[in-house]
């Protein structure tokens, strides 16, 4: 097994085992726990979340002297214990305790992109983010199926032995990989291309000021995902559980056509001008989506995910381009927590937003979100973005 290809395996496991219960996280806590509240869902993922951004940093720093492997098998294995005693647990106060615990040990995972960054030349960028975008949106696909089916055919706290299972099989593969390339246990410099450039300074200005624009659009996002599947059931009459899981996936389909498309095209455009047409595509997508009705959510969903796709992936090179390989995991590490507390923000506001208002309106909350990213943007990025639409060619 490569070194990459273990990467890939190890991200496709580890998305598949930690989305599964994030569009059914209103079904389970109401058949596990009784509780209803949309508040009490929102505090919960927004607790999930801070748990991540605030573990991702100190394992970034570990890294700097442990090689990720060798963290990834113990951090795993933790994990793993902490999911088998999430599914015997009867109270809700000690399963937020032991989940957001696991969390913790679970952040670790988060490395493997800077990782594969570090292992590539920057001109191959783009094709390992999209790649990596693939990946988390089927990844999405296979956990929204079988958290679906799961809630369907089975008790619902099965999945945490499902996240036990796949936290031993990524336990497996690491080990493979530290044996077969002799990884040692302090950090060493990976297969990385010979390439000279200068180490960057620390506190680059313009991650921080990506960093907001992140934070922004995952905070429009993610106000349409946690109620997504309660929203569909509404509107469908009461569809299965697995159906609700396969509209809430049609944006990992769209990616696919998206990385496609982008292998294919050979224009060279700037991220700054994508991500800004991704934002109005969304603007579009979340408008459609608000329509109460089957076919016009299918299609919204499809348009939303094309700007997803766009604009992740780009924001995600734009880190990368504006970087330095020297600081690529602390510079990521610095964007993901702005992307965590938009989701925190999105997680907060969300229940109150559902309970005292409608199913719908999260998605006019996010349609305006859209609107004031792209406005930010234009201030932030102006005087990089309009040379690059000066030299796009006419259709």
């Amino acid at each position: 097994m490569t070194l990459k290809h273990g990467l890939i395996l190890l991200t496709l496991v580890s998305v598949v085992a930690d989305t599964m219960l994030l569009p059914f996280y209103p079904q389970f806590f109401a058949r596990e726990f009784g509780n209803t509240s949309p508040e009490h869902v929102g505090f919960y993922i927004a607790a999930c979340c801070f748990t991540v951004m605030v573990a991702l940093p100190f394992w970034a720093k570990l890294a700097r002297r442990i090689n990720e492997f060798h963290i990834w098998v113990v951090t795993q294995i933790a994990a793993g214990s902490l999911g088998i005693a999430a599914y015997f647990t009867e109270s809700l106060l000690h399963f937020w305790v032991i989940t957001q615990t696991m969390l913790v040990f679970k952040a670790s995972y988060l490395l493997i992109y800077p990782m594969v960054m570090r292992l590539e030349e920057k001109d191959r960028h783009l094709g390992v983010a999209g790649m990596f975008s693939v990946l988390m949106h089927f990844g999405a696909i296979g956990g929204a199926l079988l958290g679906g089916a799961m809630l369907e055919f089975a008790e619902p706290r099965v999945i945490y032995l499902i996240m036990a299972a796949t936290d031993a099989l990524q336990v497996v593969v690491c080990s493979l990989i530290i044996r077969a390339r002799a990884i040692a246990w302090r950090q060493a410099p990976l297969d990385t291309p010979v390439e000279v450039e200068p180490v960057a300074t620390t506190g680059n200005p313009l991650i921080i000021q990506l960093g907001v624009i992140s934070l922004l659009f995952y905070l429009s996002a993610f106000m349409m995902r946690p109620f997504f599947s309660r929203y569909w059931e509404s509107v469908a009459l009461g569809g299965s559980e697995l159906v609700a899981g396969i509209i809430y996936a049609i944006p990992a389909w769209v990616a696919l056509v998206g990385l496609w498309l982008n292998s294919r095209s050979k224009r060279e455009r700037s991220s700054f001008s994508i991500v800004l047409q991704a934002l109005v595509v969304a603007m579009i997508g979340a408008a459609i989506q608000s329509v109460p009705h089957p076919v016009a959510i299918v299609l919204g969903r499809v348009i939303f995910g094309w700007a997803l796709f766009q604009g992740t992936v780009r924001l995600e090179v734009l880190v990368f381009e504006l970087s330095s390989r020297h600081h690529y995991a602390i510079d990521f590490s610095k964007i993901h927590i702005f992307q965590n507390v938009g989701v925190l923000m999105a997680s907060f506001a969300v229940g109150s937003v559902v309970s005292g208002y409608s199913l719908q309106m999260p998605f006019f909350v996010a349609l305006a979100g859209f609107t004031l990213t792209a406005a930010v943007f234009l201030v932030l990025f102006g005087s990089r973005l309009w040379p690059s639409l000066a030299r796009m060619p006419s259709a």
